[in-house]
């Protein structure tokens, strides 16, 4: 069985609005920078394109049938996954395993500032009978979850109040980044109070763009590139969709898919030297790292002060913007350009392994988890670590991004100095 590599990725800066272009051009600008990236002509190396999409976001049905031109796959082989970015990155992965194919391209983007009733889409995710005749606002599921976990993890709330500091503040070294600021804990927490205890600050900033991955087979990789990113381990895992049966403490889905990732790459979260997680709320950042196993959620802001193993130096969906069903894909490119050691002044020194981890978003417990490496890095040996992972809150070539000449604008209020 193959392994397989990234060896390619092409990335837009990502904005609040574009009014500028189309949902098509931002996807063949992303393709571009990733074919050229990879040294891969579309039209003749690249076997499988695939596309991740949800038709409600989209306003289209059938979206798949909109791929194809600005990707380069006009008769060949399309499909859509309508889920999270690193479920695309699996399904293509798994189809070079098979060793059918050598090449394939991944891709997802997000253009809500087109999205005409965006909560009315989310409310399309809740149980047809139950919930959504109630017609509540779907980020209150983030509230109450919220709750849950501060009461039983024991958290202090203003460690939450520091992920948007944190995350913010590393968005400033961020050319791509949508809303980079500097903002203090105590700002943040006399931000509205929007789904309590969740505070408007708290909550990530939705941004338009998009991403294309190339991933190849080890043969066409190391033909390819002499900087490949290898994908060492890879787990994706859905909880119950109903409200009513759910931990609304824990986030399983990561638990899950963390120990499928570890399984298969011989190695926990812990030898990771970096982590790009998702932070779509500012306690989620907190809430993943300890179903991750990076630390326990009482140890957050003690880990975060030793600066070892730094989380989201991307400055996560707090400082870049949340890019819908794209999301997973722009932090796996920003994990695959510090594995290359391009990432300038957010570089975190020495980076030899990276883990990414991905969540729809509310109401759905869907989610994935990769474990990269680069060529610097020892071998891993296969089986289950011994420090299997999961602190459940109770416990107390790389992307040669072209850099935009100018940072996106600040959207008002969200940017808080």
């Amino acid at each position: 069985m193959s392994r397989v590599a990234i060896i390619g990725v092409g990335q837009t800066a990502l904005k609040p609005f574009s009014p500028e272009v189309s949902y098509k051009e931002l996807m063949f600008e992303a393709a571009v920078k990733a074919y050229e990236d990879a040294g891969v002509d579309p039209r003749k190396d690249v076997q499988s394109f695939i596309g991740v999409s949800e038709d409600f976001w989209e306003g289209t049905s059938i979206f798949d049938e909109y791929l194809p031109d600005q990707l380069g796959g006009a008769l060949r082989p399309v499909c859509t996954i309508g889920n999270e970015g690193l479920a695309g990155i699996a399904t293509a992965a798994m189809q070079i395993m098979t060793g059918q194919i050598g090449v394939a391209a991944v891709e997802s983007h997000s253009k809500f500032s087109e999205v005409d009733r965006p909560l009315k889409v989310m409310q399309m995710a809740f149980d047809p009978i139950l919930n959504r005749p109630l017609d509540f606002n779907p980020h209150l599921v983030a509230g109450l979850e919220m709750a849950r976990f501060l009461e039983v993890s024991g958290l202090p709330r203003n460690d939450c109040a520091k992920v948007v500091a944190k995350n913010r503040r590393n968005a400033l070294n961020n050319p791509y980044a949508a809303y980079p600021a500097r903002v203090a804990a105590d700002t943040v927490l006399r931000s509205e109070e929007t789904f309590s205890p969740l505070r408007e600050l708290e909550m990530s900033a939705a941004a338009d763009g998009a991403t294309v991955v190339v991933l190849a087979s080890e043969e066409r990789a190391r033909k390819l590139t002499d900087d490949p990113v290898w994908i060492d381990g890879m787990g994706w895992a859905n909880d119950t969709p109903t409200l009513e049966s759910r931990d609304w403490a824990r986030a399983r889905y990561a638990e899950w898919s963390m120990r499928q990732a570890s399984k298969m790459a011989g190695y926990s979260a812990k030898k990771a030297d970096l982590y790009e997680i998702d932070d779509t709320y500012a306690y989620k950042e907190i809430q993943h790292a300890g179903a991750l196993g990076i630390c326990r959620p009482a140890d957050y802001a003690k880990f975060i002060r030793s600066g070892e193993r730094p989380i989201n130096p991307s400055g996560g969906s707090l400082g870049c913007g949340h890019t819908l069903d794209a999301t997973g894909l722009f932090r796996l490119g920003e994990a695959v350009e510090q594995l290359r050691g391009l990432s300038g002044r957010r570089q975190v020194r020495g980076a030899k392994r990276a883990l990414v981890q991905s969540w729809r978003g509310v109401p759905t417990t869907a989610g994935a988890v990769l474990l990269l490496s680069n060529n610097d890095a020892a071998p891993a040996g296969g089986g289950k670590p011994k420090d299997a992972p999961g602190f459940g809150p109770g416990s107390v070539r790389v992307a040669r991004r072209e850099t935009p000449d100018t940072r996106p604008g600040r959207p008002g209020k969200e940017a808080i100095a």
